[in-house]
């Protein structure tokens, strides 16, 4: 009989767990039956629509998920994503209301896995104060840097020394060597270390282990990514900080750099003494970030995109040969040179478009938005899509062709193209991305022909990788002439 009533006890235990949880995920709605929320569905109880949402797709169309629920709901819907009622918009003019009204109406809001990995200062998941006091330094520290009179020739040596150890191989996994030039060229930049140094090896295993967690799944457990991003994040802060550490006393000391153009971006950080220590650190890291992850990912479309194009890549090779000729031999590129590369623009611009390197944004409502016919309420998550906008056929003619010519007729500027986001989170370092992919192909497309396997394609988890690292045979111009 005992046992009978305790058995009886934990059924009604967990029925009432069950119903709990599913009256927590639907409460949102019942709330708000009266409102004109946008039409869709909130899927299963605590996970909702989520791992739908995030089912690998290639990065130049709009996955399964996304295009099921435009058929069904129109442009805007509401779903359940990230353990949150959720509005996802892929219309263009909702996108750009909000991203212009950051702190108005909404502010931001990643998962807690990203906030656990990257830290509360990380200029990507801070707001308000403290996201304009972090974009201030980004901004002044970006402008310094290109007005440095070694900041093309930094670039331009990375790439040269990537592209020399090419020689005598036939095949190159790209990615890779994306990755490699844009780590030379952050680290270089920010904390004046070459790839030749030791130190550049410890942060980049790191760096590497910081990245894989970053967008896992937030179980803390021994061996898990996240567990081991957790870690890697802050040995890299223990290296950060000894770094920090030697520069100051090198300051006391009177050997501190040169305060020269030359100066690196942590060397203005510590001169300007307007951060604490773990600011700067998250500082660094967000940097660097922006610098290698989305840079490398660009530049692997980038190389993808004009093997599929030939008669892009013959017009790009066109472009960089009569700008070399222009100039003697060896001879560093300037900035009169970059602003020559003006297809090279309308290549990457389309590759932005085309490509997505971020897919969608995550923002949530801080009062009641009235939009249109519709209303966002208070407290939910907001996600404009950018690669619904960019691929959208009533938005960009032939929008699912890879046409760098469209960028002749129309304005890289616009609420139809928000690779680098909007509004006050603008990417600051859109400019860097630009200046080194462009800086890197000049000198790739003069002195390789390449080919990328038939089924290689990008693929977002959101986050964007390749199917096989986008491995290719290599063939040297010089050789090939012979």
């Amino acid at each position: 009989m005992a046992g009978s009533l305790h058995l009886l006890v934990a059924l009604f235990g967990f029925l009432g767990c069950v119903f709990t949880v599913i009256l927590k995920h639907f409460l949102p709605l019942f709330l708000r039956a009266g409102d004109p929320l946008p039409k869709g569905s909130f899927g299963w109880p605590i996970i909702g629509e989520t791992l739908k949402y995030l089912d690998p797709h290639d990065s130049n169309s709009i996955g399964a998920f996304l295009q099921d629920k435009c058929s069904r709901y129109g442009k805007v819907f509401k779903s359940h994503l990230f353990f949150s009622p959720a509005i996802v918009s892929c219309d263009r003019e909702l996108n750009y209301y909000i991203l212009q009204n950051e702190g108005k109406l909404v502010k931001c809001s990643y998962p807690e896995s990203i906030r656990g990995v990257l830290g509360e200062s990380s200029m990507l998941v801070a707001s308000d104060e403290i996201h304009k006091k972090l974009r201030s330094a980004a901004l002044n520290l970006v402008t310094a840097t290109k007005a440095k009179p070694s900041f093309l020739v930094d670039i331009e040596n990375a790439a040269t020394r990537v592209l020399n150890s090419w020689k005598g191989k036939t095949r190159v996994v790209f990615f890779e060597e994306a990755r490699k030039f844009t780590f030379s060229v952050i680290v270089k930049q920010v904390l004046s270390i070459t790839p030749e140094d030791p130190m550049a090896k410890i942060i980049l295993e790191d760096y590497l282990l910081f990245m894989k967690g970053l967008i896992s799944f937030p179980l803390y457990v021994p061996g898990t990514p996240y567990a081991r991003a957790v870690k890697a994040r802050a040995r890299i802060s223990s290296t950060l900080k000894a770094i920090i550490e030697e520069r100051r006393r090198n300051n006391k000391a009177g050997n501190s750099q040169k305060k020269s153009s030359n100066s690196d971006f942590l060397e203005i950080l510590l001169t300007t003494n307007t951060f604490s220590e773990d600011e700067t650190v998250s500082f660094v890291l967000d940097v660097i970030l922006g610098g290698y992850e989305t840079t490398s990912i660009l530049m692997a479309m980038l190389v993808l995109f004009l093997s599929q194009c030939p008669k892009a890549l013959q017009q790009l090779k066109v472009e960089h040969e009569n700008i070399r000729k222009m100039k003697q031999k060896d001879k560093y590129l300037n900035r009169e040179d970059y602003k020559k590369m003006e297809f090279t623009q309308n290549v990457i611009n389309e590759t932005l478009r085309y490509g997505n390197v971020v897919k969608f944004v995550h923002r949530r409502a801080i009062k009641d938005i009235k939009y249109k016919d519709y209303l966002i309420p208070s407290g939910w998550k907001v996600l404009p899509i950018f690669t619904a906008v960019h691929l959208d056929p009533s938005v960009h003619s032939n929008a699912l062709e890879f046409d760098p010519w469209r960028w002749e007729r129309q304005d890289e500027v616009s609420k139809r193209f928000t690779p680098f986001g909007g509004g006050t989170r603008y990417c600051p370092g859109s400019d860097f991305a630009r200046i080194e992919a462009a800086v890197f192909l000049h000198h790739l497309v003069q002195n390789y022909k390449w080919k990328t396997d038939d089924d290689e394609q990008p693929i977002a988890y959101p986050y964007v990788e390749f199917r096989k690292d986008l491995a290719m045979s290599v063939e040297s111009c010089s050789e090939s002439d012979h």
